[in-house]
């Protein structure tokens, strides 16, 4: 497969765009090579500047559930944007897309819209510290909620470590208010909230983890992390920029049935377009201005394309029942086929999977947190990739992302990933 335009734009964008890319995972620096430069898509495909064509296992970073180029949300997007495409006044639609989402997610009174899943995730944790007087927040190493300051922050050693910045640009002052838990190791979490009585704002969470790979929740643990945070006083934020409508109607609540104080969405809720939103009960959104005193504000938010691409998405995963299940089915079946074909292979691998989110581990012990993730066989990982990409196979450049299931992929198109990792680990 050549990818000699891709190559050639390649070149272009490191003249002009720092490393090339405007996101860093794009330039492919944990898997090697030269990035694809994708012209279009449809459905479950992607196709390059070289015309050459992909199925795709990215999907956007999660939010395709019904495949690329869906026709109602791209019809919604043209109408739409027939009438302007930005105003910076409220609109009829933000509210009719409010009213669906509050609908869809369980305990959830108020939603406000912002323009990514970071700002969601960042807009968040400024309400939880303004609602609770209190400055610290606990995240969990290996779980990624956007670039903003208080989420770029490193593991340290032992349990009441404060974190210490992973970059350039974050203050100390700042890692020092982020405290750094295991996921999945309650012992840990309950050690940070003894050594910081009365000071931990909100502990925020993937519920399931795709930024380490796919990694669940242990039983149990998410109901314990919520009875920590109730007894503290402190809010537990469900981060479901991946979750959120993926894996459920009402996304990974529904899922567990576990309540969250706050919810931060992601692209998915604008169809794919660039957008976020956070949602919790009315006594912690009503402290939003122009309500409350925590201030938080953005011309674009809750733009009209954004809102009639989401309306068009969330309408067609709350109408269609069965949708779920296809999705269900789809990821059961590739999970079923890549355990024999990576058996009969001799390849050390864990596979994680909930709903239509799955990924590989090349490592034979079970992949529970960061650390463990970090264990597993990334050189080969390398060559998996690459292998795939001469498929047409187009996962993600990393080892440490999910895979996403769309709705849009065909049994044929799951049969032909699974013929390319057989070969792709046949002589491993």
């Amino acid at each position: 497969m050549l990818y000699q335009r891709s190559s050639q734009l390649f070149i272009e964008a490191e003249k002009v765009i720092p490393g090339g890319v405007n996101s860093p995972v794009r330039a492919f620096k944990g898997v090697g090579g030269t990035p694809i430069f994708v012209k279009k898509a449809k459905g479950a495909y992607l196709y390059d500047e070289d015309d050459n064509q992909f199925i795709d296992y990215i999907n956007s970073w999660g939010p395709m559930i019904l495949g690329h180029a869906f026709e109602p949300v791209i019809e919604a997007i043209t109408e739409r944007a027939k009438l302007g495409t930005s105003f910076g006044t409220p609109t009829a639609l933000e509210t009719k897309i409010a009213a669906l989402a509050l609908e869809m997610v369980p305990n959830i009174d108020k939603i406000r819209f912002v323009n990514s899943g970071t700002e969601a995730c960042m807009s968040a944790i400024r309400l939880a510290r303004g609602y609770t007087k209190r400055d610290k927040i606990i995240k969990f190493a290996g779980c990624y909620h956007g670039h903003s300051d208080s989420f770029l922050i490193q593991a340290g050693s032992g349990a009441s470590t404060f974190g210490i910045p992973n970059s350039p640009g974050v203050t100390s002052g700042t890692a020092q208010d982020t405290l750094l838990a295991q996921y999945n190791n309650i012992q840990n979490v309950m050690a940070l909230f003894e050594a910081n009585p009365n000071e931990i704002a909100a502990v925020i969470i993937e519920p399931v983890a795709g930024n380490m790979g796919c990694v669940p929740p242990k039983e149990g643990f998410l109901e314990q992390l919520r009875a920590l945070c109730t007894a503290n006083g402190t809010l537990l934020i469900f981060d479901e920029v991946m979750t959120g409508f993926r894996l459920a109607r009402g996304g990974a609540q529904e899922l567990y049935n576990i309540t969250a104080d706050i919810v931060c969405f992601g692209k998915v809720i604008g169809g794919g377009l660039p957008v976020g939103a956070f949602a919790g009960r009315n006594e912690i959104m009503n402290h939003l201005a122009p309500l409350g005193p925590v201030y938080q504000a953005g011309t674009l938010s809750g733009n009209p394309l954004a809102m009639a691409a989401g309306y068009a998405m969330l309408e067609t995963l709350n109408t269609d029942r069965e949708i779920y299940q296809r999705l269900e089915e789809k990821t059961a079946y590739l999970e079923k086929g890549m355990h024999k074909i990576l058996t009969k292979n001799n390849v050390a691998y864990t596979i994680n999977r909930v709903g239509s989110m799955i990924s590989v581990h090349f490592d034979a012990q079970p992949v529970t947190d960061f650390d463990t993730a970090k264990a597993g066989d990334n050189a080969f990982f390398k060559t998996f990739f690459h292998n795939l990409l001469q498929s047409g196979i187009y996962i993600a450049p990393s080892a440490y992302e999910t895979w996403f299931i769309t709705d849009a992929l065909t049994y044929d198109d799951l049969d032909t990933t699974l013929n390319a990792i057989d070969r792709a680990t046949q002589n491993h």
